[in-house]
């Protein structure tokens, strides 16, 4: 895996890797921006922040259904450099046009518009792999772009929340935009021909192929894709298991980050710190269950997983609360993670040995918009009850009902078995 970064022949493979890594360090310093942003217009108002999250969330729901579509159509090399200009122009604004302004509609328009970007720039950037290495390095470079994000998770997390906790969300937004800029140089250097004019005729023909492509292949292959799943046992369980998942993480996230500030005192500092032990323990726990979990039965590391992180929750709820000790906190961030992360990889693993070749597409399509709309529901919801809810109450009561669901999930899944027999 390391030849393909050090391999001469490998150069535009390079030059893509190399902007991926700086374009999604970027995304996590944009992040705890809009975090110490929120911080400094609305200090420890949870809504304020689910409002201004949502924003990031809903082009899944309007972009992503077809930008994959139009991404096969279109040149992937312009595609990448305009989605790293666009988004690079836009997160500029914000620092110098609209960030002294009482009005957050204006940074909400940014968001929305800068995430609709990445709605094109992701199946973009996976789709022109194939065209930058051979077929038989391709494992090796798709598993290279997975560890990326990961190590950009971390440095970002750990850069960005010292960042943003001393100089403040303007200096946060100025450095996410530099790194778009960089990106997109980055990737004009990739030595792949591209077209730069526009006909008339092939912005008309992209118009036609938006309109059909909402009409015919978002709705009818959607609607494939979820009577598919109501059709098939295995896969809505992960459904109902992945909905349930998501719902929790929305019903913690803005909740987990205001109690955090206010709990340590500091806007992204010690929420930085945190979120990358978080991240340390799921890339730890998605090593362990790649190696060994193939010993266990699926479901029950699902459920075993949602009942072990339902006691970390609760006990790193505590420490925080209570102790309020960076270091246990720090333990206990990647015991969550390192206990959860399996149950991404099993739920995935099922859903791609049960559901046919054709049917993929459309099953992660409808995967996709249920688990965004559970996170999004729930992050409201649990916006709301913190107004009149203690943080940590809600931490806690969330952390239980997960248990209760695990233990719930792993008796039936015993009972089903036996019965089986």
């Amino acid at each position: 895996m390391i030849k393909i970064l050090t391999s001469s022949k490998h150069r535009n493979f390079q030059r893509l890797w190399s902007a991926q890594f700086i374009s999604q360090f970027g995304d996590r310093i944009h992040q705890l921006a809009l975090v110490g942003l929120i911080a400094e217009r609305a200090p420890g108002s949870a809504m304020g922040l689910a409002k201004l999250l949502a924003f990031t969330i809903l082009p899944v729901f309007i972009i992503q259904p077809f930008a994959g579509v139009l991404v096969d159509r279109w040149d992937r090399k312009k595609t990448l450099f305009i989605c790293d200009l666009g988004r690079g122009l836009l997160v500029l604004t914000i620092p110098f046009l609209f960030i002294l302004k009482e009005s957050m509609l204006p940074i909400y328009a940014v968001v929305f518009l800068a995430f609709c970007f990445s709605r094109f720039y992701i199946p973009a950037k996976m789709s022109i792999i194939p065209d930058l290495v051979e077929e038989d390095t391709l494992l090796a470079a798709n598993s290279l772009v997975s560890t990326t994000g990961m190590m950009a998770f971390v440095f970002g997390c750990a850069l960005g929340g010292f960042l943003i906790d001393w100089f403040g969300a303007r200096t946060g937004f100025i450095i996410d935009s530099a790194t778009f800029f960089i990106s997109g140089l980055i990737i004009y250097s990739i030595s792949l021909p591209i077209k730069v004019k526009f006909k008339k005729s092939e912005l008309l023909k992209s118009s036609h192929e938006i309109v059909d492509t909402i009409k015919q292949s978002f709705w009818v292959e959607l609607k494939e894709g979820f009577v598919y799943l109501i059709q098939h046992k295995e896969i809505r369980f992960i459904i109902d298991m992945m909905f349930a998942l998501l719902f929790v993480a929305g019903s913690v996230y803005v909740v987990m980050i205001v109690f955090i500030q206010e709990s340590f005192g500091s806007v992204t500092k010690h929420l930085g710190v945190l979120a990358v032990c978080l991240g340390a323990g799921l890339f730890a726990g998605a090593l362990c269950y790649g190696k060994w979990g193939k010993k266990f039965v699926w479901y029950k590391v699902i459920f075993f997983s949602l009942m072990a992180g339902g006691v970390m929750l609760i006990a790193f709820a505590y420490v925080v609360a209570k102790v309020q000790n960076i270091f246990a906190a720090m333990v206990l961030a990647v015991l969550l993670g390192l206990v959860i992360g399996p149950i991404f990889i099993a739920a995935n693993t099922i859903v791609h040995i049960v559901s046919d070749e054709n049917m993929r597409g459309k099953v992660f399509s409808a995967i996709e918009i249920v688990i965004h709309f559970a996170f999004l529901t729930a992050m409201f919801a649990s916006s709301i009850a913190a107004k009149y809810v203690d943080k940590f109450w809600i931490l806690v009561t969330v952390g239980g009902s997960i248990v209760f669901i695990g233990m719930i999930g792993f008796i039936r899944g015993e009972h089903e078995g036996e019965s089986k027999k």
